[in-house]
């Protein structure tokens, strides 16, 4: 039962694929969109500035920071995912504001040195390597971009100070989290902070 329940979910959630994973999309487009407008709210993206934004999901944070920044590109490795933040970006995609396109924290297909600042909510406990995803969102980052990442805290599968560790070995200064309550349904979520 636990096995048929955990494939489901990860349809939904974790690799969302087909109906099950549209469903899914339209559930976290609800349930994470406090903790997506706090984080946009804390990065406080620019109008010059490119915002990376990995993992966009349904594509509410990513339509924030598009409204806000010069560029946003989303990365997903979901194309349910993807199609989904297309449709709520439609006009932000239009005129160039919003990017989207297959990847993941580990492979985005950024350039070095080529966006401002990176921002990830609720993925990060599904990126394959960690510390190689880190070692990617700096190599993008320019000098003094800034890492902003978010992920419930029950979710993650090490201590604090070891996503901490993790993030200054790939390069990131001035790392440190924050324990944020966004009240409702939405459980505490972790943000680590860091900068290029």
């Amino acid at each position: 039962m636990t096995s048929k329940l955990g494939r489901a979910l990860d349809l939904a959630f974790g690799h969302p694929r087909g109906k099950v994973g549209e469903l899914g999309g339209r559930v976290m487009a609800k349930v994470n969109a406090k903790v997506e407008q706090h984080v946009v709210d804390v990065l406080r993206p620019t109008p010059q500035e490119v915002v990376l934004v990995v993992g966009p999901g349904p594509g509410v944070g990513l339509r924030l920071v598009g409204e806000r920044a010069l560029k946003a590109i989303g990365v997903d490795p979901s194309q349910v995912m993807l199609t989904e933040a297309g449709q709520r970006c439609a006009d932000l995609v239009a005129s160039g504001r919003v990017e989207l396109r297959e990847g993941t924290a580990a492979r985005t297909g950024q350039a070095e040195d080529s966006v401002d600042a990176v921002v990830s909510v609720d993925n990060l406990q599904l990126w394959d390597n960690r510390p190689a995803s880190f070692h990617e969102l700096r190599r993008v980052l320019r000098p003094g971009g800034r890492l902003l990442v978010s992920v419930q805290r029950w979710q993650l599968d090490v201590s604090e100070y070891a996503l901490i560790q993790e993030a200054e070995q790939a390069g990131f200064g001035d790392v440190r989290t924050s324990l944020q309550q966004h009240g409702g349904l939405t459980p505490p979520s972790v943000q680590l902070f860091g900068t290029a």
